[in-house]
């Protein structure tokens, strides 16, 4: 069993790359932190960086997941191989630019890249962000996969990720006790679907709700709150397509959780009554 101990990090390619930084920094509320052979970190708590952009294929994606050890990345990296999964060791160099200091790189059924990476950096500043958008952490992403069933055996097979609840075919996935940390939203091809930052209460929410909504920033969901891990919410669009979520309120689940399974409907999505405008939540 290939053991996560820790969501670390997205990187995305963008069309534009300026402008891709400008709105992490003044919308989304990210802070800064380098600038490296084209490459720019941002975060929004205690890790060096939460999102790495780099001018690109909008559509190239890639998750990064901690493992604890060198010994379990090789352990990783032969459990994978053995179940016929191609996984590519990463060279120092490409390590350097992930700001860790050792990775495999893998990709999941669907085609998600993956990277399995080993003590990666912490800042020893605290976040300091351009807009106050009260983010306390990088939390959960979304992927999408072209067979969910076949997927969330996959994760739940080969790693300590299990389902604490599913919508439809749609399953809410964690390795420690947050009610979800990936979630598979069912679709025709792969990458991540939408990048989650908590903020500390329902004040930030709608702070930003009125901020986003005064710069003409596409709503695409909320504010409003899911039934599954209670958390209140609000998902808005970035550049490239990209779907970006503030939470707040987030459940705790302990080994008597039992896994839930609710109906695809948007009920099941949101208590209060908001409908969502993201095709991996609508029946459409």
């Amino acid at each position: 069993m290939i053991e996560i101990v820790g969501i670390r990090y997205c990187r995305l390619g963008t069309a534009d790359l300026p402008s891709t930084i400008e709105y992490a920094r003044n919308t989304i509320g990210l802070e800064e932190v380098a600038r490296e052979n084209g490459a720019v970190y941002l975060r929004g708590d205690h890790r060096d960086h939460n999102i790495c952009y780099f001018q690109g294929d909008p559509s190239d994606h890639t998750l990064g997941l901690e493992v604890r050890t060198f010994d379990a990345l090789d352990a990783a990296a032969q459990s994978l191989s053995d179940s016929g999964i191609i996984v590519h060791l990463g060279t120092d160099a490409e390590a350097a630019a992930r700001h860790v200091m050792g990775f495999i790189n893998f990709a999941d059924p669907t085609g998600n890249s993956i990277d399995l990476v080993v003590r990666p950096f912490h800042s020893g500043r605290r976040y300091f962000p351009a807009r106050d958008a009260g983010i306390t952490e990088f939390s959960h992403v979304g992927l999408k996969t072209s067979d969910a069933p076949r997927d969330e055996k996959f994760w739940s097979g080969l790693f300590n990720i299990r389902a604490n609840d599913r919508i439809g075919d749609a399953a809410l996935m964690s390795f420690d006790e947050v009610h979800h940390r990936i979630a598979l939203f069912p679709t025709d091809h792969a990458g991540i679907q939408h990048i989650n930052f908590q903020v500390e209460s329902i004040d930030d929410i709608m702070r930003s709700y009125y901020f986003l909504m005064e710069r003409q920033v596409q709503i695409r969901f909320g504010p409003g709150r899911h039934p599954t891990s209670g958390a209140m919410f609000l998902y808005y669009e970035g550049p490239d397509g990209m779907t970006y979520e503030y939470s707040s309120g987030v459940r705790n689940v302990d080994a008597d959780w039992r896994p839930r399974q609710l109906p695809f409907k948007n009920e099941s999505f949101c208590m209060w009554g908001a409908v969502p405008n993201i095709p991996e939540f609508s029946n459409d």
